[in-house]
């Protein structure tokens, strides 16, 4: 089979009708040159050029062969351009976990900035909790993941890019939507709706932590996993609820979201997350990206 420099040889020559011209041009003496022509033209089992002393003529199978010479050689150029941008962090895809609070507010604006410094990169977003993250991020399905803690596991790398306060969700009627602010006490056997334990450890844990240290017990009316689905049970006048500050962007009618007093100063974490192994060259990109958009909002580690 011919190689690439055969093809640069035989398509410098066609343009050039000229073999002194196509050598100069391709930095070489005019011997080589000639070699590589009759060598391509031994292994095509066709001649290419018709040489006289005086000049230099393509044969109908050279004309036939030399755009087809051309679009190999610029499939090729095209395929190392993108194996070196590629290999740079250029161009590529991107595959990204997120929970489903993480759309309401830092997921938008990551890719936002991705894409405006990223133009060339594909990416794939897949919404999912957070056990489930490190699990696909542990058998290679994602890249990273935007997840809740914890996240003890040496395979893995961190950095925080959101730290958050928690607001009251109050149903319109109900009396404490007329307050400025909402104390965690006020829950006190009032109907509340509650996070899943399972698909929403995170949230789930973190209040049960809260009303223990307020020593006060909420009439759980209902478990979701979702906080759309749970703005959703407020607004229908279900019960109340506590929801990180992102959710404050659906703007949910019959819904007052309000300043949440606690026991104790507490903000609601969001990391991103990606193997200490990893091997996609967009990888150090993106973590640089979602470092400075954190960082620009003071919510970084």
């Amino acid at each position: 089979m011919f190689d690439l420099s055969q093809l640069r040889c035989f398509v410098a020559v066609a343009e050039e009708l000229h073999f002194g011209r196509a050598a100069a041009r391709l930095n070489m003496t005019q011997p080589p040159l000639s070699r590589q022509i009759q060598v391509l033209e031994h292994i095509i089992d066709a001649p290419l050029l018709e040489r006289t002393s005086r000049s230099v003529r393509l044969t109908p199978a050279g004309r036939s062969f030399l755009p087809e010479a051309r679009r190999i050689l610029k499939l090729a150029e095209s395929a190392s351009q993108a194996a070196r941008r590629i290999a740079l962090g250029k161009t590529g895809s991107l595959k990204i976990g997120f929970t489903a609070a993480a759309a309401y507010g830092f997921l938008p604006e990551l890719i936002a900035a991705c894409r405006a410094r990223l133009p060339e990169v594909d990416f794939s977003l897949k919404e999912m909790v957070s056990g489930d993250q490190l699990e696909a991020l542990a058998s290679g399905q994602i890249d990273a993941g935007l997840l809740r803690p914890p996240i003890a596991r040496p395979e893995f790398l961190t950095r925080r890019v959101v730290a958050e306060p928690l607001l009251a969700a109050i149903p319109e009627k109900h009396p404490l939507a007329a307050a400025k602010t909402v104390s965690i006490g006020d829950f006190d056997g009032e109907p509340f709706v509650m996070y899943s334990p399972y698909e929403s450890r995170y949230f789930h844990d973190l209040l049960v932590a809260q009303f223990a240290r307020a020593q006060i017990l909420p009439r759980y009316v209902q478990h979701l996993s979702q906080i759309h689905s749970i703005l959703a049970m407020v607004r229908a006048g279900l019960g109340a609820a506590i929801v990180p500050a992102a959710a404050a962007s659906f703007e949910i009618a019959n819904v007052k979201l309000r300043p949440l007093k606690l026991p104790t100063e507490t903000s609601v974490e969001l990391f991103l997350v990606w193997r200490r192994d990893h091997e996609n060259p967009l990888l150090p990109s993106l973590i640089e990206i979602a470092g400075e958009l954190a960082a620009s909002d003071g919510r970084d580690d």
